[in-house]
């Protein structure tokens, strides 16, 4: 690791960015030394400009992608080479106002019941039970079940927030039948090993890139055509919960989001809300006089 680069990811572990975060943004970085071919320390405001106007005009690279790559670099310069340039302050994404891919309760039941790996298919079966992003499924650990009081510990979510989500009692049974072939004193989902080697040996949790291909493989077979990836069965969670009748605040507090503007998109994807929503307009509307 270069001098530079340590020096960066310090600055980010003092500014409390998330692993996952200090990866991305390292990423970013390198990404832009191996385009120049050279170190981002002898990298001009020029250039700077030139290689956002490379991504967004020669490689397109989608919104999502264009931010990680200006929040990393703008990290490296601003923080750890204390260089003001107004570029930085100038280049901005462009907003995306999409809504999520959504599967139907029956989808969610086809695609998992095609997961033939224990690991995988109880993984999944977790993630979208219970809500929970990928990186929160992989890493539940055995202390974070709850049974008496029936909830999951979410512990370092998104921006190092815990929270707690209700676990429901099919999901319980179906980790403790997983949990009993290995019986991993700490992971839920620990990471295979070698034949002839303990499961319960294991020092790292399941890797996401696993279950991402497990799922994709899943999906292919099911024949559905949605472009779903794992976080949609999180977005289904959500769905699923508002068509049932649950509180959008009470989905808010499950799925650990800080403002409700955020969880008030899944009122865009139910169905049966619209259709709650036009009978009740038909009903206001129905004395008018015309």
């Amino acid at each position: 690791m270069t001098p530079l680069r340590q020096r960066m990811v310090e600055d980010m572990q003092l500014r409390g960015l998330s692993e996952r975060t200090q990866e991305a943004y390292v990423r970013a970085v390198r990404q832009l030394a191996e385009h120049y071919g050279k170190s981002p320390a002898q990298i001009g405001e020029e250039e700077l400009r030139q290689y956002f106007l490379y991504l967004k005009n020669d490689k397109q690279v989608s919104p999502s992608t264009f931010t990680v790559a200006l929040c990393g670099i703008k990290f490296l310069f601003q923080h750890t080479l204390r260089r003001e340039w107004p570029t930085l302050d100038l280049v901005r994404p462009r907003r995306e106002n999409k809504l999520p891919v959504v599967l139907s309760v029956g989808e969610v039941h086809c695609i998992l019941g095609r997961i033939r790996r224990p690991r995988y298919r109880v993984c999944l079966s977790t993630i979208y039970t219970c809500g929970l992003r990928l990186g929160e499924g992989t890493h539940l650990q055995v202390r974070d079940i709850d049974s008496d009081r029936m909830t999951v510990h979410v512990r370092h979510g998104k921006r190092g927030k815990d929270r707690y989500v209700p676990l429901p009692d099919c999901t319980l049974e179906m980790l403790r039948q997983y949990w009993s072939t290995h019986r991993h004193p700490q992971w839920l989902f620990p990471a295979p090993t070698p034949p002839g080697v303990s499961p319960s040996t294991a020092t790292q949790p399941m890797c996401d890139r696993g279950v991402q291909q497990a799922f994709q493989a899943a999906l292919q077979e099911s024949g559905i055509q949605k472009r779903a990836t794992v976080h949609t069965l999180r977005h289904s969670y959500a769905t699923h919960l508002l068509e049932a009748g649950v509180h959008l605040r009470v989905i808010q507090a499950y799925l650990g989001h800080s403002s409700p503007k955020t969880t008030a998109i899944y009122t865009h994807l139910t169905p049966k809300a619209e259709d709650l929503a036009v009978k009740a307009i038909n009903r206001v509307m129905a004395d008018w006089p015309w």
